[in-house]
């Protein structure tokens, strides 16, 4: 069900970037390297992915709704499950699970071609 539209979505890229980004220091985990690098490093990744995606947010757009959809839902896996596959999850878990189960669920839930 495709129920976000493109603009939407865009926008939420942006917002979900720059708090992914600031996350390390809003929810306390700045001292921790690995956690940390891995939320500021994912939020830039979005970032540029926004950049460069022919949408309504766009500024390049030479990558497909539908290839930037699918790279959302990859960085939603790696995000949601970093905390245990690169194993920091003793130290904090759940800002990363929350936002890469965000990123899973915007990147189903939003119009890929109009």
């Amino acid at each position: 069900m495709r129920i976000i539209s493109r603009k939407f979505h865009a926008i939420l890229d942006y917002l979900w970037a720059a708090i992914l980004i600031a996350a390390p220091w809003l929810f306390g985990f700045s001292d921790s390297p690995i956690p940390r690098n891995t939320a500021i490093i994912m939020g830039l990744l979005t970032l540029f992915l926004s950049i460069i995606t022919d949408y309504e947010g766009g500024i390049f757009r030479f990558l497909s709704m539908w290839t930037h959809l699918g790279v959302d839902i990859t960085f939603g896996i790696f995000l949601a499950s970093a905390p245990w596959t690169i194993g920091f999850s003793d130290e904090v878990f759940l800002p990363h699970l929350l936002f890469g189960l965000f990123a899973i669920v915007a990147g189903l839930t939003t119009e890929g071609l109009t």
